[in-house]
């Protein structure tokens, strides 16, 4: 029998995908969500462009995506596409991020609006608008620039010899309190026009985004797919314990600050482009893992998860109180707040370990 006809065993629930000369392990069960996801988040995607002042029905919406004629070409191509667009991207990157510091910490509770990090680009980014800089194309690289600096200062602090997830989250939420104070001594000393636009943005808004705010997301999204394949694969490793990791040569500290620092600068990017929507980087990744039943915390699940969940919220709340437009992140904030107090209480039952 020759080498490559030898029956290969593989690990319960997968399924071997080749590619030509290259193969690929797939989670059937990952998969099959992921499609599912996929056609949940397309039927929102045309809900959202047809409800609003106006209904437009779904035929006219699909010739306007298509570029045909259609005399709701302003309501949907100009009005609704732009700010659809922006919260897809958002709501993927959130997720994706959430994921990656969550695998690092080997906690549920470390997402980036929970440990400081969305507070660090906050901070720069409102401080940046009291001063005058008010530019889209501008704020997300300071929000990046916020964003590094502040988990640099969590992962010094928490660093005691290792990484502990618990010393890691507490630090984070230290940080994140002292940075809230940050932002909002920034705003008393703004102008006060600026410091309402500002509050706006600190609550999580797609209110009035367009292609200026979704065009840095969407070419940093595409910038970093590399990046992110090969973060699928290195959680793998991650997820191992130190020295099994350790004993197949793996450099864990290298690895470990490879996927914080892209889980940074996506949190960072999307808070940017629509401010500090909370709990989206919380619940998105949890609940693609929890609907996949994977080992590692599924990442194109938990971006299409996010992106759901962005969607779905702004199109409740720009509908819920009509006429008047609710910040998105106050109902991803409704629903994310309870369940980061069951992740709290659960993890007290639990031992410690969300």
């Amino acid at each position: 029998m020759s080498a490559d006809t030898v029956p290969v065993r593989l690990p319960a629930g997968y399924s071997l995908l080749r590619a030509g000369r290259g193969s690929f392990l797939v989670h059937r069960r990952a998969a099959v969500v992921a499609a599912v996801l996929g056609v949940v988040l397309a039927a929102v995607c045309v809900a959202y462009l047809c409800v609003g002042e106006s209904f437009v029905a779904p035929a006219e919406v699909l010739k306007v995506l298509a570029g045909q004629d259609s005399p709701d070409e302003l309501v949907v191509g100009t009005l609704r596409l732009p700010r659809l667009v922006t919260g897809l991207l958002v709501g993927a990157a959130f997720g994706v991020a959430g994921a990656l510091i969550q695998t690092v910490a080997r906690n549920a509770l470390a997402s980036p609006d929970i440990i400081g990090i969305s507070q660090g680009a906050s901070a720069v980014t409102v401080g940046a608008m009291t001063f005058g800089v008010t530019s889209y194309t501008v704020l997300p690289y300071l929000s990046v620039a916020g964003g590094i600096v502040a988990a640099a200062l969590v992962y010094v602090f928490a660093w005691r010899g290792g990484l502990h997830a618990t010393r890691f989250v507490l630090i984070g939420i230290g940080f994140a309190i002292a940075l809230r104070s940050v932002t909002s001594l920034f705003m008393t000393k703004g102008d006060y026009l600026v410091a309402q636009q500002a509050q706006i943005w600190m609550t999580g808004s797609l209110n009035g985004r367009g292609w200026e705010e979704a065009a840095p997301l969407g070419w940093t999204l595409l910038v970093l797919v590399p990046a992110m394949l090969w973060a699928a694969r290195a959680q793998r490793t991650v997820s191992m314990d130190d020295d099994t990791a350790t004993a197949l040569g793996v450099r864990l500290g290298r690895v470990r600050l490879g996927l914080v620092l892209l889980g940074v600068v996506l949190a960072s990017v999307a808070t940017g482009a629509a401010g500090p929507v909370d709990f989206v980087a919380l619940l998105a990744p949890q609940i693609a893992r929890r609907t996949t039943r994977t080992a590692q915390i599924p990442l194109l699940g938990s971006a299409l998860m996010g992106a759901v969940v962005v969607v779905l919220a702004d199109l409740l709340a720009r509908k819920l109180l009509a006429p008047t437009e609710l910040p998105v992140g106050v109902l991803t904030a409704a629903v994310g707040a309870p369940y980061l107090i069951w992740l709290i209480v659960r993890s007290r039952t639990a031992g410690g370990k969300a």
